[in-house]
């Protein structure tokens, strides 16, 4: 779908700033969703940014799920006394299923002499384009809130479905059965691997790189299951301090990110539990990480994979962004041939390689006197005099 896809100025880039490129402009975006990801996708590259498909599951046709045929026709032979629809997606998928195997009637019959609990607004419109009226739905969008109300009422001998997305209701189901409810659950959307894992190793290895700047997460299952690849490859140390320290994960919620801080990992998620708050999030978390230096009477930001120079978007070669990180991280200092030999990558012996990626560097970045040649020594990043006290300490 998204194999490192990048947004290009069509016009005269010195002409446009920051905010015309996007703010995730020179930013790389990992996404591990399965499903809606051309929509995740589509919100990133619109805002510029470079966007790495990798979907970490992948969901078992509805139609061909056996354990769902299985949860329906239980609750059409002993009826529940509650139905808890926790999304949208989920029980419409639910309804469509049961209309490819002829039971579709039966199971809306069925939900009509029930107490339906709607988690949100969205489960809301779903039941009711089917026809049905939920009973009551929390404002909080919370399975807490109704979870809450479910033990208020009192479980204790009742029959509990809870259609299952997924995701795991952590304590949700525990909690309805120590109060002696008995649970079904509905397994709308089963998560298997891919098919193909290939895209996963590409996304691994980008992270561990630092090739990347963010994996967006929107299912803890994605989560779980790009940790045990790692592990399976020997590369989950490599990935935890890729997260820890230098490629932002963002998950969609609270419920996504909890194998990730299972392991330690610190999140970040919006405060409403949508694709489009999960991208508005990035494009303030990502370009406030990025390091902004006065170089040459120039605003100097350095991005993941770009340049901005005064507002102006460049794109930069991977070598050529390792050594202007590593001049950065001594702004106004001379860094030796050696250590930018060291910080380039595929480290070789031959200094004549950093002449030839930092030749290349210059051309990239439009503006020469950036970087300054320090005969015999090595280069420096021209910052200008105001800001060398700021730096002094290298």
């Amino acid at each position: 779908m998204y194999e490192q896809q990048q947004q290009r100025p069509d016009h005269d880039p010195s002409s446009q700033d920051a905010e015309q490129h996007g703010p995730l402009a020179g930013f790389t975006v990992g996404v591990t969703a399965a499903r809606r990801a051309d929509e995740l996708g589509a919100l990133l590259q619109r805002r510029g940014a470079a966007v790495l498909h990798a979907p970490a599951l992948r969901i078992v046709p509805l139609a061909d799920d056996s354990e769902l045929l299985a949860a329906t026709k239980e609750l059409l032979d002993q009826a529940p006394d509650v139905v808890v629809a926790t999304t949208a997606i989920g029980f419409r998928g639910w309804v469509e299923a049961a209309d490819g195997w002829g039971l579709g009637e039966q199971l809306i019959a069925r939900l009509a002499g029930v107490e339906l609990l709607a988690r949100g607004p969205k489960v809301k419109g779903a039941i009711r384009a089917a026809g049905l009226t939920e009973e009551w739905s929390p404002s909080s969008e919370s399975m807490a809130e109704v979870l809450d109300r479910l033990l208020e009422e009192g479980v204790e001998g009742r029959r509990i479905a809870v259609q299952l997305h997924g995701e795991p209701l952590p304590g949700f189901v525990e909690a309805l059965r120590v109060g002696g409810a008995e649970v079904v659950g509905v397994p709308v959307y089963r998560w298997m691997p891919p098919e193909d894992i290939s895209p996963v190793d590409r996304l691994l290895d980008a992270t561990v790189s630092r090739g990347l700047d963010a994996v967006t997460f929107t299912s803890a299952p994605a989560a779980a299951s790009l940790l045990s690849r790692a592990e399976e490859r020997g590369l989950l140390p490599e990935l935890l301090a890729a997260l820890h320290h230098d490629v932002l994960p963002a998950c969609v919620g609270p419920v996504t990110a909890l194998p990730l801080q299972a392991v330690g990992v610190d999140t970040v998620s919006p405060e409403r539990f949508r694709l489009g708050p999960l991208v508005q999030l990035l494009c303030r978390e990502l370009p406030g990480r990025a390091r902004a230096l006065p170089v040459a009477g120039h605003r100097v930001e350095i991005r993941g994979h770009a340049v901005l120079v005064d507002g102006c978007l460049k794109p930069v070669p991977p070598a050529g962004m390792s050594l202007l990180r590593a001049l950065s991280r001594r702004p106004g200092w001379v860094v030796p041939r050696a250590d930018l030999l060291r910080a380039l990558p595929g480290t070789g012996k031959d200094e004549h390689a950093v002449e030839t990626a930092m030749a290349r560097l210059r051309t990239a970045l439009g503006a020469p006197k950036l970087i300054q040649t320090v005969v015999k020594r090595g280069y420096r990043l021209a910052l200008d005099p105001a800001a060398d006290a700021k730096y002094s300490d290298g």
